[in-house]
This record gives C-alpha cells, structure tokens and sequence, in this order.
C-alpha cells in the first residue's frame, strides 16, 4: 500500500501566498491549480480527495506536492521549456524593424518603398542578417506593425494631401491626367445577360 504523501508545513509567507492564488481572478489558472492542491494538502486532505475536488489526474496531485516539498513556492512554477533556442538575437530583431521602419531612399537604395523580398535582400546583403521573408513577416506582426497598400498609381483615388497624411514612403507626384491616359475602366466580373 502507497504511503501517504504529505505536504510540509508551510511557513506564514507561504501560507499567505498560496491563500491569495487560491482566490486570484489574475493568476493562471495553472497557478490557480497548483495553490488548491498546496492549500487542500495542508488542510490534511489525501491525494485521491484532493484530485476529485481539483478535477485533476492523482499524478497531478503527486507531482506538485512532490515539486513544493522540495523547493517551495518556486517549485509550482512551470520548468523552462525545451526547445529550438530563438535564432535570433534582440539586436537582430531591433535592426530588422528598424530597416522596416525607414525609408530606402535615407538608406541610400534606389527604391521609395519597402516590400518583404527588398527587406530580405537587404537585411541579408547590407546588415548580414540571413534572414527569411517569412521570418521578417512574422517579426512584424509580432510588434502590430503591417504593410500598408501602395497608392502610387491611383491617380484619382489618392491626392497630394491624402499622401501626406499617410506618410507614403514613394515622394513621387501623382498624374492629375492619369485617369484620362488610363481609359474607362471594365469591370473585372462580367455582367450576366438577362434571359427573357
């Protein structure tokens, strides 16, 4: 017969800890859990009982009784995960927003705007990074930061001011008769005919 698995006695640090992640709205609900089975334990509820009322598995139970004898309140929380290491360094990831970030022209590069294979060649060609346009895409998003559509060629659509207040990274003007050279616009779905 297994013998009875106990909690050590917890000091008032302690005691006081897990009593306000039992009660917590913030916490994780892991730490949430971790706190019920410490503080059930201490009343001197056995492990089959305080499964049952946590809703968690016995070797659950067994685990962090186990992890908090040891090595106390540290001891509930998650171990690092194992795992591919990131590739890239934070000056790395700041030098990839930062290109994104600037216009090409200041950078000296014969184009008024960034796209995602420009940044790639770039980053890799001028900064030494050997990065992928996924990669960078991905970093991107991560900051909340997206490509905004180009409206270079959008002769009626966009106007000088319209430009300006988008901070447009092309500084060419637009054609006021481009509308006219472009010709009447067809639809790109055809209309069905209507059968008598």
């Amino acid at each position: 017969m297994p013998k009875h698995l106990r909690v050590r006695e917890l000091t008032e640090v302690e005691r006081k800890t897990i009593e306000r992640l039992t009660h917590s709205r913030t916490a994780s609900v892991r730490e949430v859990e971790r706190a019920r089975i410490i503080e059930r334990a201490s009343a001197g509820k056995r492990v089959a009982e305080i499964a049952t009322e946590v809703g968690c598995d016995r070797r659950t139970v067994r685990l962090w009784l186990k992890r908090f004898n040891v090595a106390g309140l540290a001891g509930l929380g998650d171990d690092p995960r194992t795992g591919h290491p990131p590739t890239y360094t934070p000056a790395q990831v700041g030098e990839v927003l930062a290109a994104a970030l600037s216009k090409p022209t200041n950078l000296g590069l014969p184009f008024g705007s960034w796209t995602l294979d420009r940044l790639e060649v770039y980053l890799n060609e001028e900064k030494g990074i050997a990065i992928k346009r996924s990669r960078i895409d991905e970093l991107l998003i991560d900051e909340g930061l997206r490509w905004r559509t180009q409206e270079g060629w959008f002769g009626e659509r966009a106007t000088r001011e319209k430009r300006e207040k988008t901070d447009s990274l092309d500084d060419k003007p637009i054609d006021p008769e481009f509308a006219q050279k472009r010709g009447r616009l067809r639809p790109s779905i055809p209309a069905h005919r209507q059968t008598a």
